[in-house]
């Protein structure tokens, strides 16, 4: 995940939300400040800082120097009503010639100039490239092609199932280009309605058709300069196609009721998940736009292509969310046993889900196995027999009940192909029945260890080493509702 890159220093939630919002729509990374954020913690690409509604002097220069940037590499939007404008522009102050005021309502026009005009926004040094993350073969083929393409304007098609990481790549293409200093715009072409979406891209005049209450700018006129993402375009419309074909040809386009013609110089990145030979040869995406984006084809592997690249790419979502203020989350060899198993349809991004998921419920603790939901937990349903193995002892039963039409005894529990880490692979099946008899008898811990067939002292221990004391309660205590066990 790229570094941020601007600082939003502003009490006004509202305000905050509205200048993140639309750095994020220009390609920016912003980034909000934090009083109670160390200042080592923040350790970014910094570019541009906001200044608004803080009326804390000292905080304000405390927040600017804990950038560590020099001011005339910096750009400075400072709202027109803030507390600090006239400090920041004084003659003494040495942001005054980086300075570009902002007024409220803001104005995507009046921003994206004011980005586009600054000279700080050319890096000092040329930055090291980027690199997606992953060292594996596969990851290792896309970085590599990465390097050879940014230097050019050529077109790259990026391909590749949904959750993939093909923004990524357009981040990191872009980033690493000549570029990179100019912005990087993206728009999905398949969320946005077709009669809509030749607006979007071209901007239109103000009355151009019935709620064109001013003039706008496209997002070709927004990526002058830089790049243009166009993720999906697997979904855009025929004549829409048309109409881009013109314009990646031609290089020049008109805003939606305007006779006046426009130059650009965009780079073009576009995406999809669909097969676009297929759908050519279909009818259904054009002969001629395909072969004028495809240049430079890339293909993006899917997770199941490397999945040893997990722990790196875990890594990585844990730093993500220490910097969005949650806490990380580790797994066990067990576990990461069982999330290797998985098919990963969603692909990375179900990983960062399932992830940011587990960190909510287990932060800073180890998950196993038996704590992952129950689709990642492979194929061995150790739950399931266990669960039948108490249930039938709990109603007096001899005999264990049946699982999948044969007797436990008759079960047999395959040794994965890769091998498996025997002891905890054996805690997890201990957590799991103790997890369960704890279920069955409401957390009573007296009934759930007579259960197991152990001494109460023994269960107890067993619950503090691995952490499940919250799962019980007293013999005369009344259960709690809504309590569940995982």
């Amino acid at each position: 995940m790229p570094n941020s890159n601007v600082l939003i220093i502003e009490t006004n939630g509202t305000r905050a939300d509205i200048v993140t919002s639309a750095m994020q729509f220009m390609g920016f990374f912003p980034q909000r400040w934090n009083a109670s954020q160390p200042n080592d913690s923040i350790s970014h690409e910094w570019r541009v800082v906001y200044v608004g509604g803080i009326d804390d002097d000292e905080r304000c220069d405390e927040a600017l120097a804990s950038l560590d940037v020099p001011a005339d590499q910096l750009l400075v939007l400072v709202g027109s009503d803030s507390p600090q404008l006239e400090r920041l522009t004084k003659g003494g102050s040495r942001y005054a010639a980086q300075i570009e005021v902002l007024d409220f309502p803001l104005r995507y026009e009046r921003l994206a100039e004011a980005v586009r005009r600054a000279p700080s926004l050319r890096p000092a040094s040329n930055p090291a490239p980027l690199r997606l993350v992953g060292s594996s073969s596969a990851m290792g083929r896309v970085n590599a092609l990465i390097r050879q393409v940014s230097p050019f304007d050529s077109s790259v098609l990026v391909l590749g199932e949904s959750g993939t990481g093909k923004e990524m790549v357009a981040r990191a293409i872009h980033d690493c280009s000549p570029r990179r200093d100019k912005p990087f715009v993206a728009i999905n072409c398949g969320a946005i309605p077709a009669e809509l979406l030749e607006s979007e891209l071209f901007g239109h005049e103000k009355g151009a058709f019935t709620g064109a209450i001013s003039t706008r700018k496209g997002r070709f006129e927004m990526a002058e300069g830089g790049t243009l993402f166009l993720d999906e375009i697997g979904d855009m419309s025929l004549p829409m196609q048309v109409k881009l074909l013109r314009v990646l040809q031609e290089r020049m386009y008109e805003r939606v009721g305007s006779n006046r013609t426009q130059r650009c110089d965009v780079r073009i990145i576009a995406a999809t998940h669909r097969n676009l030979e297929a759908a050519t040869a279909d009818g259904r995406f054009r002969e001629d736009l395909y072969y004028r984006l495809s240049v430079f084809p890339l293909e993006m592997p899917s997770l199941r292509e490397h999945l040893e690249d997990m722990p790196e790419l875990i890594a990585e979502f844990n730093q993500r969310l220490l910097r969005r203020g949650l806490q990380s989350v580790r797994f066990s060899g067990s576990a990461m046993q069982s999330l290797r198993q998985h098919t990963w349809p969603g692909n990375v991004r179900e990983l960062s889900n399932l992830v940011e998921r587990l960190a909510i419920l287990y932060p800073n603790s180890e998950v196993r196995a038996t704590d992952l939901p129950e689709k990642y937990r492979g194929a061995q349903p150790i739950d399931e027999t266990g669960g039948s193995i108490l249930r039938a002892m709990l109603d007096g039963q001899n005999k264990p009940a049946p699982v999948n039409g044969r007797s436990l005894m008759d079960t047999e529990i395959l040794l994965p192909e890769g091998g498996v880490d025997l002891k905890d692979h054996l805690a997890d099946i201990e957590v799991g029945l103790i997890r369960q008899a704890l279920d069955i008898t409401d957390g009573v811990v007296a009934h759930a260890a007579k259960l197991l067939h152990m001494q109460r002292t023994t269960l107890v221990e067993k619950l503090r080493k691995y952490g499940l004391q919250a799962c019980c309660r007293a013999a005369d205590a009344p259960p709690q509702s809504g309590t569940a066990v995982a």
